[in-house]
């Protein structure tokens, strides 16, 4: 059974060990989900949230030594070199801030426009710009290849990474080390840590220059290890695929990865629209795509101004309502899916669109987005699945995630209140589910 070592316990055992993984928060690439929810935004940096480190107390079966042991058999018999294994784990300990990282659950998360006018910054469009003008050959050449718009490209780079400057500095081998022995899902980090070792081996990167996010992610477009051995690409010619230290590599690679994903160079990402009032909300969800031709039968309007490609009128699309039916809409396309698929959360995907409109001088968000009121908190999106599911209305198990379920639980309530059905939790829900 797994017991909980006393701290000081903790710390000998630690010292006498010879020697992840949660999705990347900012760059995972899980699947595309079916709805299009804003996924909570996490404050910045993570680790301001976490419990210090003193109090942390780490709870497996086994003592990192023996993990450690248990792993090299595996990992030797996946093909690494033993030799490869114990130079790269030699004095390697568990990262504690990495495990802080790995519990933090933040109590509030950032509204939308707060995160989006960090994401859309004039210095980071001023810089993508630039670096446009600087790489138009490479870009040019990648665009030939793998058929994706360098603006897109551009702006991943730039939320990523900030083109480059912000990679993360911690290990990636310790990291991962760090989760498959005691993180929330092992299994993925220790996938993630063998697709690690075989990039050592292929001598793409030292082991000592392989650095990266907490969870894992790696290079100028955060790739994890597994979407890098799929997914990279030596597009400079050397011999390596260098996401860190090669921009050409490294946007190229991100190109592949979004042309896998669908991407359809051409098409647009989506467009603002406005939702004329008396309309059925219970339709604005993700997993419902109709084309943009029925959505303009139903009387969904193009925002002012907007203009959409010959032949988008075909194009499958779903409403997107980031912040309820009082915010802006959006109809959301493909290749906005395709985004989905590289980070799995719809504030993210809009960030990246609208910031590579924003090179072009575009990309301005003419709703208005609801500014008396801010997201729930953790606690709070937990008691309104709580009250949810006591009034009836099946909103799953109440772990704070506003997910399918809860949306449709919400959307059941708001229905029975009269009000638009737009799955979207408010404060307003809230009390009135608690009877004020």
């Amino acid at each position: 059974m797994p017991f909980r070592l006393s701290r000081r316990r903790q710390f000998r055992q630690l010292s006498a060990a010879s020697s992840l993984v949660l999705l990347v928060a900012c760059a995972e690439h899980p699947s595309a989900a079916d709805a299009l929810p804003i996924a909570p935004i996490q404050p910045a940096p993570a680790l301001t949230q976490a419990t210090p480190t003193a109090e942390i107390e780490i709870l497996p079966q086994q003592s990192f030594a023996q993990w450690q042991a248990s792993f090299r058999q595996q990992a030797l018999q996946a093909g690494v070199s033993p030799s490869l294994f114990d130079r790269v784990f030699a004095g390697i300990t568990p990262d504690m801030d990495v495990i802080k990282a790995d519990r933090s659950q933040p109590e509030f998360s950032r509204p939308v426009w707060e995160y989006l006018d960090g994401a859309l910054s004039p210095v980071r469009v001023r810089n993508g710009k630039a670096l446009l003008l600087q790489n138009n050959d490479l870009l040019g050449r990648i665009e030939q290849r793998y058929g994706v718009e360098r603006n897109v490209l551009v702006s991943v780079w730039g939320m990523e990474s900030n083109f480059g400057q912000f990679q993360g500095n911690k290990s990636v081998i310790r990291s991962l080390a760090t989760l498959a022995y005691e993180g929330r899902r092992p299994a993925f980090a220790q996938d993630q840590l063998l697709a690690a070792l075989k990039i050592l081996q292929n001598g793409d990167i030292a082991p000592e220059a392989m650095r990266g996010s907490w969870a894992g992610a790696m290079g100028q477009t955060q790739f994890i290890p597994t979407t890098y051995d799929t997914h990279a690409v030596d597009f400079d010619g050397d011999g390596r695929r260098d996401i860190w230290n090669s921009s050409a590599d490294a946007l190229a690679s991100t190109a592949h990865y979004l042309q896998s994903s669908g991407w359809k160079r051409g098409e647009p990402w989506g467009f603002e629209v406005t939702v004329p009032s008396g309309f059925d909300y219970w339709i604005a969800d993700g997993a419902l795509r109709k084309p943009v031709a029925e959505w303009l039968r139903l009387g969904v309007q193009l925002a002012p101004g907007t203009r959409i490609p010959a032949g988008s009128e075909q194009l499958s699309a779903a409403l997107l309502l980031p912040t309820g039916y009082r915010g802006p809409a959006f109809l959301v396309l493909d290749n906005f899916r395709a985004i989905l698929k590289y980070n799995n959360s719809s504030a993210y995907a809009l960030a990246v669109s609208l910031l590579s409109e924003r090179f072009e001088g575009s990309g301005f968000i003419r709703g208005a987005w609801p500014k008396d009121d801010l997201p729930l908190s953790r606690s709070e999106r937990i008691e309104l699945q709580e009250l949810l599911n006591a009034n009836g209305h099946e909103a799953g198990n109440a772990d704070g995630i506003i997910g399918a379920n809860t949306r449709k639980a919400i959307r059941t309530a708001q229905q029975q209140r009269g009000w638009p059905a737009d799955g979207y939790a408010t404060h307003k829900l809230l009390d009135s589910l608690r009877g004020r």
